[in-house]
């Protein structure tokens, strides 16, 4: 196939709870570290817009963290809490949404120090709080929806994932009681911005630790993996794959966000080197960009709807026109990604 020959079908609009986008092209969330204190200020809501100018169909911003002490090391990953750093969000969504963008936060606790098995169930029901009063805020600033972070070995993703979680009390368990914490979180957030204001859940077998983990190793035990999410009220899993073009599970060519979708009947984000050649831990482990790679089979994969959506990372970093020269069939004129622009201000 042609990588033109279908493209336009990436273009097609797309409804979910209360919101419709432009089209299925997802800009995912990347962590940069520019927001100094946890404030969003005038530079990263001139980043963001600059996507949405640019044809992104919805705009999922880096991480940002809860109110809890444990929730970042870092001292410019951006806050979702306090009046500074909601009033530097309120401006990014008042400029996306001014260049005809949709956008979500992606709500974040960095994880345990130590073990999820050190904390107190107090704690944790003021951890769930803490994710209820981010959602809160997402829908009062004119948020399109939220994304939680339940990936990568982060705090959600430590209760689910057996090894960081060894609790003997309702928390612990099998892998399906491993998903409680999880759903109460998805549950909290759900009641504090109603049925249909919309909420993503990131999740994948990966961890940042261990690019082999394995959270369930068969289609059936993920089945029994995602129930509970949905029963608390998930409407789009984000199914995060280093290359999206790799079979989950023996015996069929479906990645994750595939099976997701099979198992569940809930649209599904594919995401995982999207454009490239490299997969992401290239760059991290390596410190290596990635050249550009055709895409036809992602279009074809999305004809057979496996995925609703299509989510780019690095490639959106580097070429802000990335969606536009898609559907202008301007693929030659693409940027590569460099290590090093993800320094800089685009």
């Amino acid at each position: 196939m042609n990588d033109m020959q279908s493209v336009q079908s990436l273009f097609e609009p797309f409804s979910f709870g209360g919101t419709t986008l432009s089209n299925r092209i997802v800009m995912a969330p990347m962590t940069r570290q520019f927001s100094p204190g946890g404030v969003p200020g005038p530079d990263v809501a001139a980043y963001y817009r600059r996507r949405a100018e640019n044809g992104v169909g919805l705009i999922i911003t880096e991480g940002t963290v809860i109110k809890h002490p444990d929730s970042s090391n870092q001292s410019n990953v951006p806050h979702f809490f306090g009046a500074d750093a909601l009033n530097g969000w309120a401006n990014v969504v008042t400029e996306v949404h001014n260049a005809g963008g949709k956008i979500i936060p992606q709500i974040w606790h960095m994880g345990a120090r130590g073990h999820v098995n050190d904390y107190s169930e107090s704690e944790i029901k003021a951890i769930i709080q803490a994710f209820s009063e981010a959602a809160f805020e997402a829908k009062r600033l004119g948020f399109d929806g939220i994304e939680l972070h339940g990936a990568h070995g982060y705090l959600i993703d430590q209760f689910f994932w057996e090894e960081t979680n060894r609790r003997r009390d309702q928390y612990g368990g099998d892998f399906v009681e491993r998903t409680r914490f999880g759903a109460e979180v998805i549950s909290a957030c759900r009641l504090a911005v109603g049925p249909e204001f919309p909420i993503v859940l990131r999740f994948s077998q990966w961890k940042g630790t261990d690019y082999t983990a394995k959270l369930v190793k068969t289609p059936n035990e993920l089945e029994r993996f995602l129930a509970p999410l949905v029963d608390a009220g998930v409407d789009i899993f984000h199914c995060s794959t280093r290359r999206f073009w790799e079979a989950e599970f023996e015996n069929s060519q479906l990645n994750l966000a595939g099976w997701t979708k099979k198992l569940t009947g809930k649209p599904t984000i594919t995401v995982g080197s999207v454009g490239l050649d490299r997969d992401v831990t290239s760059f991290f482990a390596e410190g290596k960009g990635a050249r550009l790679s055709r895409i036809d089979q992602l279009i074809e994969r999305f004809e057979r709807e496996e995925f609703d959506l299509v989510a780019v990372g690095r490639s959106l970093i580097a070429d802000p026109a990335w969606a536009s020269k898609l559907r202008e069939g301007r693929i030659d004129d693409w940027v590569p990604f460099d290590p090093e622009q993800v320094k800089k201000l685009y």
